[in-house]
């Protein structure tokens, strides 16, 4: 757990007063399970990558700079899931670049996680073009890349960002308010997952930081009891 004073660092860039009131979200359980996911490529990691780097199942290979694999602890607890690389990202084969990224820093710096301590990745390894939404084609292409890392990473819990990143490894067309608050169940592990808002929108839309923060607190708890 970060120090006092760092913590409210932490919590003065989410834009949220330590002496707020804080209302816990209701913990629901929905322990449905997916269709397990067939998996397409080797369970070695330099495979792995080496098959994300050289995909070429869909056309976004054609116009993107280079894939972005994700980064991190390969042995992290927590997995940081995302929609799809932006401009930046594509740039520097990263995800969660920029001031997204350093809005999402911030955010797990405020539950005690230094970056490096988690596993980041994407929905898409490729960027949309003008960072359009992923397509169901292209999340149906890319998945199982994910599913992979899930499968070798094998984090305690996975923290999906926005709708799009929860849609998809839900496999559901809930609105992202109606998962909150919940924990779900990802393939192929039917590993728990808390949703919460996109670092983009939160910095599109501060009002909704403080519903991020219960979100964030609410993962650190669900986190606490697996362990």
């Amino acid at each position: 757990m970060v120090e006092r004073g760092l913590r409210s660092q932490y919590l003065q860039a989410l834009g949220i007063d330590e002496w707020a009131r804080r209302v816990q979200p209701e913990v629901i359980v929905q322990p449905e399970v997916l269709v397990q996911p067939e998996v397409v490529v080797s369970d070695d990691w330099a495979s792995l990558q080496h098959a994300v780097a050289t995909c070429q199942k869909c056309a976004l290979h054609s116009c993107r700079t280079q894939t972005v694999f994700g980064v991190g602890d390969r042995q992290a607890e927590w997995m940081v899931i995302g929609e799809a690389p932006g401009a930046e990202e594509d740039a520097r084969g990263e995800p969660f670049v920029g001031a997204a990224g350093q809005l999402l820093n911030a955010m797990l710096s405020a539950i005690g996680l230094a970056r490096e301590s988690v596993f980041i990745a994407n929905i898409l390894k490729c960027r949309p073009p003008g960072n359009r939404d992923p397509s169901p084609a292209e999340i149906a292409e890319c998945l199982p890349y994910l599913h992979q890392q899930i499968m070798q990473v094998r984090p305690r819990l996975i923290l999906a960002f926005g709708r799009v990143a929860a849609q998809s490894l839900l496999g559901t067309d809930q609105p992202l308010g109606a998962l909150r608050g919940s924990v779900h169940a990802a393939p192929p592990l039917n590993t728990p997952v808390v949703v919460t808002y996109h670092p983009a929108y939160l910095l599109r839309t501060p009002a909704e930081k403080r519903k991020a923060w219960e979100d964030l607190k609410f993962a650190r708890r669900i986190h606490a009891e697996l362990r």
